[in-house]
């Protein structure tokens, strides 16, 4: 009985200490988020001694100089066009292309996979002046088209579905197929509706790269009218000095949809975290 009661006491204490490690562990990873918010509403003055985390005078005033001094407007805009282009083309071209390197058959299959796996190795800023010099001769620079072409579909996009199709049992297919469907068909009925982790895991990180893409706009836009948000940011940071309060405000308007997407849906992100890890 009492060993039962010891044993009842550790393993409360355990799980008490774990939480408390858990929660001190949480508070330093959102520490630069919260200095972030704090710093959006302290005053010019932003490094005075001593340095208060908490703000003795909320000055919600920086949120406007920031969308005074520039076009925020245009800016998410211009950002929301680029999501909405790259993040659906992602996930519809990833898929199909991961299906058809999972389920078909057909000439080649395994040296192109491995062709395209041998690209992930490949640095982005190695790509970058052939994709420019393949943007400008297409007379695509300074449009949404030219933002979003190069980043349509990729290399991990198609391996994750890949290695998500691979673990479906072939039974599905077989009975698809003899009730008279097509491989469209299959992967639009079937497949498709039971990769929503798969979507969810790819759409989150296609977005976050979408949207806080500095270098390829910076790149090929040089009209102010299509930039995006991470460069509008940037009109902050001048040559001798760096405006920090209206800075810290526009970058923590700019960073809630990335946090609003990811609890919508952190649980599908997590399922695919469970079962990439059940199938090794």
């Amino acid at each position: 009985m009492h060993n039962n009661y010891f044993k009842a006491i550790m393993t409360l204490v355990r799980k008490v200490g774990m939480h408390l490690f858990l929660l001190f562990l949480g508070f330093w990873v959102l520490m630069p988020f919260l200095w972030m918010i704090t710093a959006s509403l302290k005053p010019p003055e932003l490094f005075n001694a001593p340095p208060h985390l908490i703000p003795i005078y909320f000055h919600w005033s920086n949120y406007i100089v920031a969308f005074q001094t520039a076009p925020f407007g245009r800016y998410y805009l211009n950002t929301l066009i680029v999501v909405l282009g790259i993040v659906p083309s992602q996930l519809f071209l990833s898929s199909l292309a991961g299906y058809a390197f999972a389920r078909l058959n057909f000439w080649g299959k395994k040296l192109l996979f491995m062709l395209l796996l041998s690209t992930l190795m490949v640095p982005m800023y190695v790509t970058i002046i052939p994709s420019y010099l393949i943007i400008k001769k297409l007379g695509l620079l300074n449009t949404y088209l030219g933002l979003i072409l190069p980043f349509a579909v990729s290399a991990f996009g198609i391996f994750l579905f890949r290695q998500f199709y691979v673990s479906f049992p072939k039974e599905l297919e077989d009975r698809a197929l003899i009730d008279g469907c097509s491989r469209l068909q299959i992967w639009r009925y079937i497949f498709l509706p039971l990769s929503k982790p798969a979507l969810a895991a790819l759409g989150i990180f296609s977005f976050l790269f979408a949207w806080n893409s500095f270098l390829w706009p910076l790149i090929i836009t040089t009209d102010p009218k299509m930039w995006t948000i991470q460069l509008g940011l940037a009109m902050f940071s001048g040559k001798y000095t760096t405006h920090w309060t209206p800075l810290m405000a526009g970058t923590t308007v700019s960073v809630l949809p990335a946090i609003v997407l990811f609890i919508v849906f952190q649980k599908y992100y997590i399922k695919h975290l469970v079962l990439s890890t059940r199938l090794g």
